[in-house]
């Protein structure tokens, strides 16, 4: 993605140098250090975008690996006078990392605690060390860092540093810079300075500080007129050190700390070598009351009532968050929790402190102030800390959730950030709304209602006239800022879309004094250069991801015909209504795919590693290529022909997708709803159909094919598993793992053997039917290729068990063989062969569908696939009549039981049990009716493997070029926990999971059928 230079009368970090300087500095990386020298096509794209709307390709993205790297870089790209850009996890609202630099990726190596002072409250980290990671390490020592924003989970400290973060408890802990004792940063002359407490420097930091103590005196008249005095102020530089201006002061004590200078410096004044943090104890108890109310004007007026009590946070979730959250399957059931009726908006109130009986009296205060403001019934009391925890996960997902609108415009950031004074935050949210409609647009908003910022995004579309709109939404929006006395950027930065109005903000005086602090510490401007000092214009199209048809290089997709229907992502929406247009009217020349790519808003929750699954490759490479983002990013260059022609299905394209296990993690996890698995799909099979198809891919996807004559001769097909050097020879010939067993063949599948060994046990279609008819139990058991072929045993208990439990059950089959869900053709792209297997199996299934028999299923991927990929091959409704009927085999079961259908006499445990959850149960919310089926054994207290994709996933584990990241998948957490239980039964309904287990742990994995059979009373 070649930009070249531009007039030199572009902003500074916004043209690329020559080509020569660019080719000359990967180079003298690659010779001169150990990182990763990142100079392609797709590597610059995909640093290219933070999670604003710009796009600036870098010179190259380099990751170091050791600080020596780091040094020498900048001593290399100051030699050649390239910019130097910093990165953490690229999360930025405001455009701070991107620019036409050489971006250097903190976050893959440099995510050390360095030192622990649990006496003094302190702790020394890496920049690139996320925050989330940090409080897990803190909280054995009963402390935490409590600058908590919503992205903790992918935030990293540097870059949280870099932009002053504040996050929602900043009412009782202040922002970034109140927590900050000390940092250690190279200049862009190559020196280390430590900065710290101003009794403590070395020459260089005296120096430093003596002359921005001299620039806070020459200004003094100047701030006090023009600084904004809310603490929620995080533009420009923080000259105030020496004169303070917040209404909470950056130390206690009134000193002055010189590394308060850096933060909120966006990177343009040094680069963090590492940061001492000032801890908090971590609150022993919290309780939560969420305020209902039924207008948006009442619910930020009684935020400044709210305050008064003491909480430790007051966030606003509007309507429009509700409703989406509701939409979202992750979040819905915890939304639902919080609600009395249907609220124009909520307020989420904590209270924390030593004793949770000793704050259910502040819930207490809080009801009866509702009701002293004329909202009596209005609070919904939390004390339960689960419950808590989901809801402020939902809270935190904020931003991604009001992303994931359908259609081209989007809520925009720009204005988001801007705090007033509590007094005025309705009359300031009243305003705004009317300017909104001024412009045909309304806003989504959630807040910080504690301290008066408000995170607003009008809706615009940025590649139509959305520019316009934003430059005359932001003018007058600043009117009303400075008539209410706030900051025009209050938590997320200056970046691209703010840094213009900091003159603004402060005047041409002290804008000046800016200048001159980084005329100070970068003198040659190597440092982010474009941002604080010299920004460039916030409207400037060029520099939109999206760029509109006036500017140089608008934003086109390219013309494609999908294999999937995308079209529900083909539409417009009405930003004041949010009616959507019919699907396949959206304009989008690739079908809705590039729409479909185009939902991902780069915020970063893919990089999260705690509970869920997304994102598993990621986890393992820490590489921007192997994230759900980062394919996104290169799908969407791709498709916008951004990385020349024919890159969609280019070799690069296809390393890009390579390490996606079609985990569905991104499905369900992901807040916007970016379902790459299913991309992968659509892009695998246009890949196939320009390279073809290996002999392997032939053999994975006609398996079900071929499976009922292979089954004959079990013998022969085995001896790849038996013969020394057969898988050695299969490697070589085929590409599966010599490391890896095969599964085993056998004579007896299920389909032989049913007569005999089910006997009585099945029913044919017809007897069903009219069992159906009149009200009896029954379902149907879907026997896929690797239950009916590999484990018949798993069939086998599955029928066993809802035999006596009163179900009559039948089984569609078609001659010479089973019926297949077309599984295995979609993972070797192959569409069109899958849509004739599954269109084939939607008919045999559709007369007992129509009659409301369930379908029941024991391989999650392939029940799946009636309730997801069917749905997109053009089958129409019938597709969706039997998806509505098609439900795994431990969701039947609790379904049943719940609805008093389902009895079964089982024996008590007689071991613990274990629970690994297969991808797509946990992408389609499956997971919890298996605990809950486990727990019908007496006795049985089911754990769940908190574990991401088991690194199987079909044939990927089995293949020699997967195995190491399939097993490094697989060491992550679940091999661990199996090993550290050897006493306990492990379950685990995936083929392939059952495998892996298997394999690596050398234990055996049950189905949960197999369990509830062995558990039956006889």
């Amino acid at each position: 993605m070649r930009i070249d230079p531009a007039s030199h009368m572009q902003p500074a970090g916004t043209v690329l140098p020559p080509n020569d300087t660019c080719e000359l500095l990967a180079r003298r990386l690659r010779t001169d250090t150990q990182g990763e020298v990142l100079f392609d096509d797709g590597s610059r794209g995909r640093y290219a975008t933070d999670a604003s709307i710009y796009q600036i390709t870098p010179v190259g993205a380099f990751v170091p690996t050791n600080e020596r790297d780091i040094a020498t870089a900048i001593d290399i790209a100051r030699d050649l006078k390239v910019p130097v850009l910093a990165r953490g996890g690229g999360t930025s609202q405001c455009g701070q990392t991107t620019g036409a630099a050489l971006v250097i990726d903190n976050s893959k190596h440099f995510r050390k605690v360095l030192d622990v002072n649990v006496e003094e409250g302190t702790a020394t980290v890496e920049p690139g060390l996320v925050l989330d990671h940090l409080n897990a390490q803190l909280k054995p020592h009963g402390l935490w860092y409590p600058v908590d924003v919503s992205t903790s989970a992918q935030a990293t400290l540097g870059g949280m540093a870099g932009n002053n973060s504040c996050g929602s408890r900043s009412i009782a802990y202040g922002n970034m810079v109140h927590n900050v004792l000390g940092a250690s940063a190279w200049l862009s002359s190559g020196e280390l300075v430590e900065f710290g407490p101003l009794g403590q420097l070395g020459a260089r930091a005296a120096g430093i500080a003596q002359f921005v103590h001299g620039l806070a005196q020459e200004h003094r008249e100047a701030m006090a007129q023009h600084w904004p005095k809310v603490m929620r102020r995080v533009a420009g530089y923080n000259l105030d050190i020496f004169d303070n201006q917040s209404e909470k002061p950056y130390t206690a004590d009134g000193s002055v700390n010189l590394a308060h200078l850096l933060i909120g410096a966006e990177g343009t004044l040094a680069y963090t070598r590492s940061l001492k943090l000032k801890l908090a104890p971590l609150p022993r108890a919290k309780v939560l009351g969420i305020v209902n109310f039924p207008t948006f004007h009442g619910a930020m007026d009684a935020a400044q009532h709210i305050v008064k009590l003491g909480p430790t946070a007051v966030e606003l979730v509007d309507r429009t968050m509700i409703e989406l959250s509701l939409a979202n399957p992750a979040f819905k059931p915890t939304v639902e929790t919080a609600l009395i009726g249907k609220p124009a908006a909520i307020l989420l109130v904590e209270f924390s402190g030593a004793d949770k009986a000793a704050l259910l009296p502040q819930l207490k205060r809080l009801v009866e102030l509702m009701g002293d403001l004329g909202l009596p019934g209005s609070v919904v009391e939390m004390p339960d800390d689960g419950r808590q925890k989901n809801l402020w996960e939902v809270r935190k997902a904020g931003l991604n959730i009001m992303m994931s609108l359908k259609g081209d415009g989007k809520p925009v950031s720009f204005i988001e950030d801007c705090a007033v004074p509590l007094e005025h935050l309705a009359e300031y949210t009243d305003a705004l709304t009317e300017v909104f409609a001024k412009y045909g647009s309304r806003g989504t908003w959630y807040a910080h209602a504690s301290v008066g910022t408000l995170h607003v995004r009008p809706i615009l579309d940025m590649r139509a006239d959305g520019a316009a709109k934003m430059r005359a939404i932001a003018e007058e929006a600043s009117a009303l800022v400075r008539k209410y006395k706030g900051a025009f950027s209050g938590e997320h930065g200056d970046g691209l879309c703010r840094g213009e109005w900091i003159e603004w903000q402060f005047g041409p005086a002290i804008n000046e004094a800016f200048r001159a602090i980084k005329q100070q510490l970068d003198p040659i401007g190597l440092f982010n250069p474009g941002k604080i000092i010299d920004p460039p214009r916030m409207d400037d199209g060029a520099l939109f991801r999206f760029a509109p048809p006036t500017a140089p290089r608008p934003y086109r997709r390219i013309e494609l015909k999908p294999v999937l229907d995308w079209s529900g992502w083909n539409v417009n929406a009405d930003p004041v209504t949010e009616v959507t247009t019919a699907p396949g009217t959206g304009g989008d020349s690739t079908g809705g795919l590039a729409k479909a790519v185009e939902m991902c808003n780069n915020n970063g929750h893919c990089r999260k590693f705690d509970a869920g699954t997304m994102c598993p490759s990621y986890r393992v490479t820490r590489d921007e290529q192997h994230l759900t983002r980062g394919r996104a990013n290169t799908l969407r260059l791709a498709l916008s022909g951004q990385l020349g022609a024919d890159a969609f299905t280019s070799e690069a394209m296809h390393e890009t997708m390579d390490l996606c296990v079609g985990c569905k993690g991104c499905k369900r996890d992901c807040p916007t709803g970016v379902d790459m698995a299913k991309m992968k799909v659509e892009f695998l099979d246009h890949y196939k159909k320009r390279h073809g198809h290996t002999l392997k891919d032939r053999l994975v996807a006609y398996m079900p094919d071929y499976a009922h004559r292979a089954s004959r001769m079990p013998w022969l097909l085995n001896l790849r598993n038996r013969v020394p050097g057969a898988a050695w020879l299969g490697e070589k010939m085929l590409g599966f793992s010599a490391k890896r067993s095969l599964p085993e063949w056998r004579t007896d599948t299920f389909w032989r053997a049913k007569d005999a060994v089910a006997a009585g046990l099945f029913s044919d279609r017809a007897s069903v039917l009219a069992a159906a008819a009149r009200g009896e139990k029954v379902a149907v058991l879907f026997v896929d290729t690797f239950n009916g072929t590999f484990e018949s045993e798993n069939v086998f208990a599955a029928a066993r068990v809802l035999h006596a439990a009163g179900y009559a059950l039948h089984t569609v089959e078609k001659g010479g063989g089973h019926h297949c869900c077309g599984r295995t053709f979609l993972a070797s792209g192959m569409v069109d062969e899958a849509k004739v297997r599954a269109g084939a199996l939607i008919d045999a299934l559709l007369p007992l569908a129509q009659a409301g028999v369930p379908i029941v299923g024991l391989e999650p991927s392939c029940l799946l696939t009636l309730r997801d990929e069917t749905l997109v091959m053009g089958f129409g409704e019938k597709a969706q009549v039997v998806a509505k009927q098609a439900l795994l085999f431990e969701e039947f079961i609790a379904r049943e039981r719940k609805a008093g259908r389902f009895e079964l006499a089982l024996k008590p445990a007689t071991a613990p049990i274990l629970l690994h959850g297969h991808c797509h149960q946990k992408a389609f919310g499956a997971v919890s009716p298996i605990m809950d089926v486990l727990k019908l054994i007496p006795g049985a207290e089911p754990e769940l493997i908190e574990s991401s994709c088991c690194g199987m996933a079909g044939s990927f584990g089995y293949e020699a070029s997967h195995f190491e990241v399939s097993m490094q998948m697989a060491e992550a957490s679940l091999l661990p926990a199996i090993r550290a239980r050897p006493d306990a039964i492990v379950v685990a309904d995936g083929t392939s999971c059952r495998h892996q287990i298997g394999d690596g742990a050398q234990r055996e994995a049950v189905h949960v059928a197999v369990l509830l059979a062995r558990h039956m009373m006889l």
